[in-house]
């Protein structure tokens, strides 16, 4: 089975679902003394938060980054590098109708398979 880490020199492991309290990540093997800030990752984030276009999801989310290790007065220290992007407009309630039920175009069924048929309806992540 696959797991969430992409990867070998520069690993990078997720977790967390999108209608969970939040996603997120860990970065190792990044050298010490690269240049990074969240102001940094916040302005690639910015590009692909909800609610931007027509068929954009309603749901209105920050996606505020909080580097929560690894970064030290704006550089990184070699150490693994964790960050956090809370949800904030989860709406869990609008997908009851989607517990007995696959969603085309979305990784519902794929999900089904890799956990031996637990998945969470709400989102995937």
């Amino acid at each position: 089975m696959s797991g969430n880490t992409f990867g070998r020199v520069l690993r990078l492991t997720t977790y967390g679902e999108s209608h969970g309290a939040g996603i997120g990540g860990v970065l190792d093997g990044c050298p010490a003394g690269l240049p990074l800030s969240e102001a940094e990752m916040q302005r690639d984030l910015d590009l692909r938060k909800p609610g931007q276009g027509p068929t954009a999801t309603k749901r209105k989310e920050s996606d505020t980054v909080r580097i929560l290790s690894g970064i030290f007065e704006g550089r990184t220290t070699g150490t693994p590098i964790a960050f956090y992007i809370a949800n904030e407009d989860q709406r869990s309630r609008d997908y009851g109708n989607l517990a007995e039920v696959f969603r085309p175009g979305h990784a519902d069924w794929g999900f089904f398979q890799k956990f031996q048929g637990l998945r969470d309806y709400r989102g995937g992540g």
